[in-house]
């Protein structure tokens, strides 16, 4: 089985000082964070930002489950203390449910497949 990708896009705040907080904190990662990443099965995430607009690249190996990562992230509570913190900074999308952040993108082109 080969690797999967999941797109995520979200707002920040339109706040200058919020948004150069919020860098400063992806520039140094709560450890407790980055490992329940790297054990739920992701290989690699980068998070990307314009303006007040987040595109989140995550990708995944084939033991993998959103399920079983969502499970284990309400059960961390470091997890559930960083992502509290996090919505100071983070403003949800329009269509958004209530409390939900990273919204999955669909992907609609792919070079490889033409």
């Amino acid at each position: 089985m080969s690797m999967q990708r999941y797109c995520f896009t979200l707002n920040l705040q339109d706040d200058p000082l919020l948004i150069e907080e919020y860098k400063q904190y992806h520039r140094a990662v709560w450890p407790e964070i980055l490992e329940s990443i790297r054990s739920s099965g992701v290989t690699d995430m980068e998070i990307y930002l314009l303006g007040t607009r987040m595109f989140l690249i995550m990708d995944v190996g084939p033991d993998f489950s959103m399920e079983a990562k969502d499970a284990a992230d309400a059960a961390n509570p470091k997890v559930q203390e960083w992502e509290q913190l996090m919505w100071k900074y983070q403003k949800a999308l329009p269509g958004a449910k209530p409390g939900e952040k990273w919204i999955l993108m669909d992907k609609i082109f792919d070079l490889k497949m033409q």
